[in-house]
C-alpha cells in the first residue's frame, strides 16, 4: 500500500484523479472495457470534479458499480447516494452502464443478491473508497467482517457513523440517519485490482493513524487496504496530522 500527502485538498484531488484516469484509461486498452467501483461523500468532491474532466478516457466503455446506499432512503432524499453519483458523475460523463444499489427496495437482502449475481461477472480494474472517522471502509463499521464472501451485504451503522452523517450535514437529525445500509463488503473492495482511497480533513486524522499504523484489525476497517497490493491512499496534511513520519509533501510505501 503507498500513502502519499499533499499540502492542500486539490493538489490530492488531482493527483488522486489522475492515477485513476490512469487505471481506467488502461483497462479500457487491455481489454476493450473498464469497470470500477464510485463511492460518495465528501471526501469524493474534488476527486470526481478532476476525474470527470480527465482527457482520454472513453466513458462508454466503462461500468460503474455502486460502494453503498442508505437502506430505506428514496433518491429523491438529499442524501441519496444514488442521487450523489447521478448529479456528480453519471450525467455528466454517461458510463456506459451503471449498476446502482436500489436502498429503497422492498427486500435488501434480495437487492444485496441481484447485485451480487451483477458483480460477479466483472473485474473490478478500480475501486474508489473513503474513511470513516471510525474507520469505516464503505459502510463496513467496525467490527468490520473481513470474511463473509458476498459481493454486498446489509450492515448495521454504528452511532460514530450517523453522527458522522449528521456532522456533514446530509440529515437534519441524529433519527433521520438510517440505521441501516447495503454495503460493498471488505472482500470484495479488495479483490478490485486498485485502490484509490482519498481522506482529506483534520477529524479523519485519528482514523488515519488507527488504520495505517497499528494493526491490520476488523477495529479498524479500512487497515485491510495494507494487505492490498495496488492500493494507493492520498491524504491532505490535516488528515496526515497523527501519521508522524508521512508528514507534508512525503510519501511512504507501507507493506503488512
Amino acid at each position: 500500500m503507498q500513502i502519499t500527502t499533499f499540502p492542500t485538498k486539490a493538489e490530492m484531488a488531482q493527483s488522486a484523479a489522475k492515477r485513476a484516469a490512469d487505471l481506467l484509461r488502461d483497462g479500457i486498452a487491455r481489454k476493450g472495457h473498464a469497470a470500477f467501483v464510485a463511492a460518495t461523500g465528501v471526501s469524493q468532491f474534488e476527486l470526481l470534479d478532476v476525474l470527470i474532466a480527465a482527457p482520454g478516457i472513453d466513458w462508454t466503455k466503462t461500468t460503474m458499480f455502486h460502494l453503498d446506499e442508505y437502506v430505506g432512503l428514496p433518491e429523491s432524499h438529499p442524501a441519496s447516494f444514488r442521487r450523489y453519483l447521478k448529479e456528480r458523475l453519471i450525467e455528466r460523463v454517461h458510463p456506459g452502464e451503471v449498476q446502482l444499489i436500489r436502498g429503497d427496495a422492498p427486500d435488501p437482502r434480495a437487492e444485496c443478491q441481484r447485485l451480487n449475481r451483477l458483480i460477479a461477472g466483472y473485474e473490478i480494474d478500480v475501486s474508489f473508497v473513503g474513511i470513516g472517522e471510525n474507520g469505516h471502509l464503505a459502510f463496513n463499521d467496525p467490527p468490520a467482517d473481513f470474511e463473509v464472501e458476498d459481493s454486498y451485504i446489509v450492515v448495521e451503522l454504528d452511532e460514530v457513523c450517523r453522527r458522522q452523517q449528521l456532522g456533514e450535514g446530509w440529515f437534519a437529525s441524529l433519527e433521520d440517519v438510517p440505521r441501516r445500509a447495503i454495503s460493498m463488503s471488505i472482500r470484495q473492495i479488495m479483490r478490485s485490482r486498485a485502490i484509490i482511497c482519498t481522506v482529506p480533513d483534520r477529524r479523519k486524522a485519528q482514523a488515519v493513524r488507527d488504520c495505517f499504523s497499528g494493526e491490520v484489525t476488523p477495529l479498524h476497517p479500512a487497515s485491510i487496504l495494507r494487505r492490498h497490493e495496488s492500493a494507493y491512499v492520498f491524504l491532505d496534511t490535516e488528515a496526515a496530522l497523527l501519521l508522524g513520519s508521512v508528514g507534508p509533501s512525503a510519501s511512504a510505501t507501507m507493506r503488512s
